[in-house]
């Protein structure tokens, strides 16, 4: 399984945010660029990264934060937030990007995912945030009536290879992965599922390696010293 540490970027800045509230952004580490060396160092391949303000704007905002880290970093980013068009896939992608998370428009315009995947293929991803069950865009701000699981084999349809899903209700909440909805996820579509919000610590990781996900991706664990990342690798071999 393949550890994601992750950096959210609000304004700038590295925070984390408690069930994707805006309002609750923490900044956890003052170098964005310093913090993924770190993780670099720590044995990550992977870094798993947000653009917030673009989330919310339906547009890119922080790009060139994402950029600088893509070509100094030494690791492989996965980006999300903001990502609605074929221009902004091309953009970042172009620029290094190596896998690109299409949230939102993957409810609102699946012929987008389509469009992606046929052009780039592995390196399209699709984020599937949910809220008991039920799909949220808009950076978390509206929750539809479309089921998760629903949306994936959708996905799936289309020869999307990577999933990254999310339970609202315990992202930035340290209380654990929602592994009842993980695994259910992993039994219904062919895509490799990344595991996002909830994961607290070493037993966290070990419970979702012994499901047969794919990935995992670890924010405020890290931040707070509730997971060492290295470990983490370690363990997920």
């Amino acid at each position: 399984m393949i550890i994601l540490p992750a950096i959210d970027i609000k304004d700038g800045e590295c925070v984390r945010l408690y069930k994707g509230d805006m309002s609750t952004a923490e900044k956890v580490a003052d170098s964005y660029l310093a913090t993924a060396r770190l993780f670099r160092e720590a044995g990550a391949q992977w870094i798993h990264m947000v653009d917030l303000n673009g989330a919310i704007a339906g547009k890119r905002v922080n790009s060139s934060i994402f950029i600088s880290v893509a070509e100094n970093s030494g690791l492989k980013v996965e980006l999300g937030g903001g990502i609605r068009t074929m221009e902004d896939i091309d953009y970042y992608i172009g620029s290094g990007i190596s896998r690109v998370v299409i949230g939102s428009a993957a409810l609102r315009n699946p012929e987008l995912v389509r469009e992606a995947v046929e052009k780039y293929g592995e390196k399209i991803a699709v984020g599937i945030d949910a809220s008991k069950g039920m799909v949220a865009v808009d950076g978390w701000v509206n929750v539809s009536d479309i089921d998760y699981i629903t949306l994936a084999k959708k996905m799936d349809s289309f020869g999307v290879k990577y999933i990254i899903f999310t339970d609202i209700s315990r992202d930035g909440m340290l209380s654990g992965p929602n592994i009842e909805q993980l695994s259910k996820l992993n039994d219904a579509v062919s895509c490799n599922i990344i595991a996002s919000g909830g994961i607290t610590d070493i037993n966290d990781i070990a419970a979702l390696n012994s499901t047969g996900l794919y990935g995992a991706i670890c924010g405020r664990s890290i931040y707070k010293g509730t997971l060492d990342l290295r470990q983490a690798i370690e363990v997920s071999r």
